[in-house]
């Protein structure tokens, strides 16, 4: 008897499977990482490989889903004598989720955000953010039992760092001393339900402030393209 298998779960296994190669998967991390587009020189001199050899497995990522590339003379020049494009390279959109045998949590939350936007009511929108609040009071003071007693504030704003790290947000220090969140891990653009999702992304910030007692650390809703709607600013 024939199996049935399912594209979308292929898919995935795939994207997921050209990460097994250590170096290409060194690759990807490197250009997650990054705030802007990478080319095949800066990801070589990066991981410290050839042009050539970087070149394969990015291409080997972008045929994989994983990155998106396109053309773009660095030099800010055109026409005659400005040179080539060179062939850059950013994350892709996808999200990669594997589950066996298929779960759709994801959708499942998506689906009630947006009944919960659409007709939820003041007091069920408040009650998400009170345990969003709540849930990430107790991630902080979890997170603050590890430090000792007295932790400095630096060990403090590292271990938040940490806590947005493992939940996905990926957190950047900016010049200026503000923290911004590069990724939303519920994806709110997409979500149908913006403003539900950034209230609850602040209200878990803020709460995982309180439990880790940060001083001088404020989580703001600032919503900009490209990152997470919360920013952290110094007090």
């Amino acid at each position: 008897m024939e199996l049935k298998r399912t594209v979308g779960i292929e898919s995935q296994l795939e994207a997921v499977a050209a990460l097994q190669e250590p170096l290409r998967r060194a690759l990807y991390f490197y250009v997650a990482s990054q705030d802007a587009e990478v080319s095949r020189d800066q990801a070589a001199e990066g991981l410290g490989i050839s042009r050539a050899l970087a070149a394969f497995h990015l291409d080997k990522l972008v045929v994989a889903g994983l990155l998106e590339s396109s053309y773009r003379r660095l030099t800010g020049r055109s026409g005659p004598g400005a040179g080539r494009p060179s062939k850059l390279y950013r994350r892709s959109a996808k999200a990669v989720r594997v589950s066996l045998p298929p779960r759709r949590y994801d959708l499942a939350a998506q689906l009630l955000a947006g009944a919960l936007a659409e007709g939820g009511g003041a007091e069920a929108v408040a009650a998400l953010e009170r345990s969003a609040h709540a849930w990430g009071q107790n991630l902080g003071k979890e997170r603050r039992s590890r430090l000792g007693p007295r932790p400095s504030r630096r060990r403090l704003v590292g271990a938040a760092l940490d806590a947005l790290a493992d939940l996905g947000f990926e957190p950047r220090r900016q010049g200026d001393g503000t923290l911004t969140l590069r990724n939303c891990p519920f994806d709110a653009r997409h979500s149908g339900a913006l403003e539900l999702v950034c209230g609850m992304n602040v209200a878990l910030c803020r709460g995982l402030l309180e439990g880790l007692e940060v001083p001088g650390l404020e989580a703001r809703l600032e919503p900009g393209p490209d990152r997470c709607c919360v920013v952290f600013h110094a007090t």
